[in-house]
């Protein structure tokens, strides 16, 4: 066997473990959550293929490696990991000593039982590929693989939510519902109560492996309205806002004593058109997808909206991704655009329905619609919250229009299995060359013949123009006076404050 990390794992091995006895935790940090909080994001089991529920995870759990200041892949409950020279078998250790919050020592018992439970974003792929989980010794896991595959490691630690462990004791007590109620895990912080709707109150863990939390209690109050946030942070009500944009995000940045924290994060945002496997819908034809594209000024929204922080790709595929490929720019072309719905055979434009959005973004979703209602193509707003949304949207309850996003980890394969490929979780139709080349790729172990594949199917996308891709959100947030160490943008492309423990309110 040979490490897969070699001196870069050790290294951080090193700089991970645990520190000195430190200063207890002390002290209340407050945040004004953009968003309802919904309890699936408690359980690992059900990570979306999205950053969201990484906000509670990187608190209340732990994972096997995990994004960190530094790195993509920091060793965390797993101190090391080899791999065969066939990329067959994955041989993990656990760090010894490491407690769950309710102090049941983590073995590899645990890390079997979260990979066997996960029922979430690329649990399929994970599964199919998977020939068996083996437990030779409590701190040893290994994983055999039915086939060599690169992207293993990528799909379990990062694009899915099957890496972060949870007591099999416990669960096995409780049942699912009932973890999702009072979840225990092995991050820095320790689940206190949760009021839907109102606020998710968490406490530092002392006996942490990394190090101890500064800060004793974290409260995460939901405010949905972005005005309401913004003054309650200056007002001192909460120590850092998710979210504030426009006018609003210039107020915060004159505001004495407040700070602006604008971070573009590897989350695209982009409207899908759901129908344009359907011969029936305008959507099916080509000039009508791309009459869309030309329609939207771009620039002219992430100035208003984003302060022009937002980075206009053109791609569903974060730039910072392994494998990206960068398509051309769409040019804001009203006249073009109005020439190619006339070609298509509508002159006049057509009713496109129900627009589903994440009422997060209604704002920049209202900009899009105002600009296709320009060019003829009508549709009426849906804002459901967050969690809601997903779960109508991986259900294939919708149809016509979606706004779509993701912030979650990975790289260009992991983004197009969920997107993009036959069977993903939110693909509502596929091309056949596409799904073709994604399975060649997914068995391609030179890299470079690999990245040729991806960006085969990159470019494919683009030519059959299957998306209104928008920006590379900046997601512009802020803090208080009291808050030394906010979190945000300690790890690269990550959207909320982690690491957690990291966490720190300036001394009285």
């Amino acid at each position: 066997m040979r490490h897969v990390c070699v001196v870069a794992c050790v290294l951080l091995a090193v700089l991970a473990v645990a520190a000195p006895a430190a200063a207890a935790p002390e002290g209340q940090l407050t945040w004004g959550v953009h968003i309802s909080l919904a309890p699936t994001w408690f359980d690992p089991a059900e990570t979306q293929g999205l950053i969201t529920p990484f906000m509670v995870l990187y608190a209340v759990h732990d994972a096997m490696a995990k994004a960190m200041p530094g790195s993509t892949a920091a060793p965390s409950l797993a101190e090391s990991w080899q791999v065969s020279p066939d990329g067959r078998v994955y041989d993990f250790t656990l760090r010894k000593g490491v407690k769950f919050h309710n102090g049941e020592l983590l073995t590899s018992e645990d890390v079997k039982f979260s990979f066997d439970r996960y029922r979430g974003a690329a649990a399929k792929t994970l599964k199919d590929r998977v020939a068996a989980v083996e437990t030779p010794d409590p701190l040893h896991v290994r994983f055999r693989l039915r086939n060599p595959w690169p992207d293993f490691m990528t799909f379990y630690t990062a694009a899915s939510g099957a890496g972060w462990i949870v007591p099999k004791k416990y669960v096995d007590k409780v049942g699912d519902e009932g973890f999702k109620k009072a979840p225990i895990g092995a991050g820095p912080y320790k689940f206190v109560s949760f009021s839907p709707g109102v606020e998710l109150v968490l406490e530092a863990f002392d006996g942490y492996w990394r190090k101890t939390p500064n800060v004793k209690r974290f409260v995460f109050k939901v405010i949905g309205d972005e005005a309401t946030r913004l003054a309650a942070l200056k007002r001192g009500e909460i120590d850092i806002v998710y979210s504030i944009r426009g006018e609003l995000a210039e107020e915060l940045q004159r505001s004495p004593g407040l700070v602006l924290k604008p971070t573009v994060i590897q989350a695209p945002q982009w409207v899908s058109m759901l129908d344009q496997w359907d011969p029936k819908s305008p959507w099916h034809d080509r000039r009508v997808r791309l009459a869309a594209n030309l329609a939207i000024d771009r620039k002219a929204i992430n100035e208003a909206i984003t302060l022009g922080y937002s980075r206009l790709t053109y791609s569903i595929i974060p730039s910072t991704f392994d494998f990206y490929w960068q398509p051309p720019a769409y040019a804001f072309d009203p006249a073009q655009a109005k020439k190619l719905l006339a070609e298509a055979g509508y002159p006049n434009g057509f009713d496109a329905g129900e627009y589903y959005l994440d009422v997060a973004y209604a704002n920049v979703q209202e900009a899009v619609a105002n600009y296709l209602q320009q060019l003829g193509i009508k549709s009426k707003l849906r804002p459901v919250e967050r969690a809601s949304h997903w779960a109508s949207y991986g259900d294939k309850k919708y149809k016509n229009l979606a706004y779509t996003a993701s912030g979650a980890f990975g790289n260009a394969a992991t983004r197009l299995e969920t997107f993009v490929v036959a069977g993903g979780a939110y693909v509502y139709g596929s091309y056949p060359e596409i799904d073709t080349l994604f399975k060649d790729q997914a068995a391609e172990l030179d890299r470079k013949k690999r990245e040729a594949l991806l960006h085969k199917i990159q470019q494919i996308m683009y030519e059959k123009t299957m998306f209104i891709p928008i920006w590379e959100l900046a997601f512009i947030n802020g803090h208080g006076p009291r808050v030394q160490e906010s979190g945000l943008g300690l790890i690269p492309g990550h959207a909320y404050s982690a690491p957690y423990e990291d966490v720190k309110l300036k001394a009285k």
